[in-house]
């Protein structure tokens, strides 16, 4: 088992620099999933995510001649931000590896906090591996985002603050990509109450942590894929692993459909931008994923709200779309004046809003004096777009 005297001591350490962040309920979460459930919003922590705990745990720890020599990590985003600030306050020298595939916002925000950004590889892992060569050569030492005892000792003093508030839990589900911070929570959690159920929750398109768990032996996987980016880790740590084996009660994953429908839930019904790997918990729960906590009392944590905005911008239109909001609609005319007038006064008719609008008149599929409109038109539902369909049918705007 995990020694939970250095999440205490962990805890003492870190007191002054993290962010009480709140913990609670969820009314619109709670009556769709028929739980009790209370929000750990680590989206509202420093630098936006949990991952400050463990690093500054950790350099806290580091000796007097590795502190002069500087640290460095890699990461896409939460804990090198982590370990930039953390360094910073201690006044150190920290080189941060990013992949190049970076989005500019999170190179800026490590930048921001003084760190030195090395972009390298086209994935973490071949980040991972340039940070251990250059760290080496270069007298630095490497700050592992979950394979590190003091780390995950810093990422469960999380726990420790969730029960300090609530400890009649009956579960506490939590994000799992290298295991780092669900072997600390788990470790505090069954060491103050063995009765509340641990459970993990991965992304689909990153298996390998499942898959060990589930073999109970460390197995890789080939690539990951998605769109939680924060938990998207390649290769099993037989460390994390090993923990989570003690005191995990489930595991389970989500797709990234489901974790996309969690960050418009999260942003439209609970007003919290959180990213895909911190809303895995509520994809979970929304999607069925946790039948047998109706009724109970749960606990997610939020871990990251470091968004890349393009994404988000993204999943509200899909969102829209989705949810009959918002349709598309490609219709043929007559390329003539007056044509493209009375389609949209039909539109307007039937309260369809445009919000954008295309006129094609030279694709090849086209016969000769006839054009293609696309528009965008925000609608009011299902029932809504099925009035807009029938009646652009019955103006032989749109054919079978």
């Amino acid at each position: 088992m995990f020694d939970v005297k250095k999440i205490y001591e962990a805890r003492e350490r870190i007191k002054d620099v993290v962010v009480d962040t709140p913990f609670s309920y969820a009314p619109h979460l709670s009556k769709s999933s028929g739980c009790e459930v209370y929000l750990k919003k680590e989206n509202l922590q420093v630098t936006g995510a949990f991952k400050i705990r463990g690093a500054y745990n950790k350099i806290a720890t580091l000796e007097g001649a590795q502190k002069e020599c500087g640290v460095i990590a890699a990461s896409a985003g939460n804990h090198a931000q982590g370990v930039a600030l953390s360094a910073s306050m201690f006044g150190i020298k920290a080189v941060i590896v990013m992949p190049e595939s970076t989005p500019l916002t999170k190179i800026n925000g490590v930048k921001n906090y003084g760190a030195e950004v090395i972009l390298h590889g086209i994935n973490y892992d071949e980040a991972y591996a340039y940070a251990l060569e250059h760290g080496k050569k270069n007298s630095l030492t490497f700050i592992h985002p979950f394979e590190d005892e003091e780390v995950i000792a810093g990422q469960g003093t999380l726990a420790l603050d969730i029960l300090d508030k609530c400890q009649d839990l009956d579960a506490v589900v939590i994000p799992v990509g290298g295991g780092g911070l669900i072997s600390g929570m788990a470790a505090a959690i069954k060491s103050v109450n063995p009765n509340i159920e641990v459970i993990g929750v991965s992304a689909k398109g990153a298996p390998a942590l499942k898959n060990s768990y589930e073999l109970k032996t460390a197995v890789d996987s080939l690539s990951v894929r998605t769109i939680a980016d924060g938990i998207a880790v390649r290769d099993t740590s037989p460390i994390t692993l090993g923990y989570m084996l003690q005191s995990v009660d489930r595991f389970i994953s989500v797709d990234d459909e489901e974790i996309a429908s969690a960050i418009l839930f999260l942003l439209e019904k609970q007003k919290l931008v959180v990213e895909g790997a911190g809303a895995v918990g509520v994809a979970a729960l929304l999607h069925g994923k946790l039948e047998h906590l109706r009724g109970k009392k749960v606990a997610l944590v939020l871990s990251g709200g470091n968004m890349d905005v393009t994404l988000l911008s993204v999943i509200i239109e899909k969102g829209l779309l989705k949810s009959g909001r918002k349709m598309k609609l490609t219709v043929t005319l007559v390329d003539k004046p007056g044509s493209l007038m009375r389609f949209t006064q039909i539109l307007q008719e039937l309260n369809a809003n445009i919000v954008h609008i295309a006129y094609d008149r030279t694709s090849i599929s086209l016969d000769y004096g006839d054009a293609n409109v696309t528009v965008h038109v925000e609608t009011k539902g299902e029932e809504h777009q099925s009035m807009i369909y029938k009646v652009l049918k019955e103006e032989n705007y749109i054919r079978d």
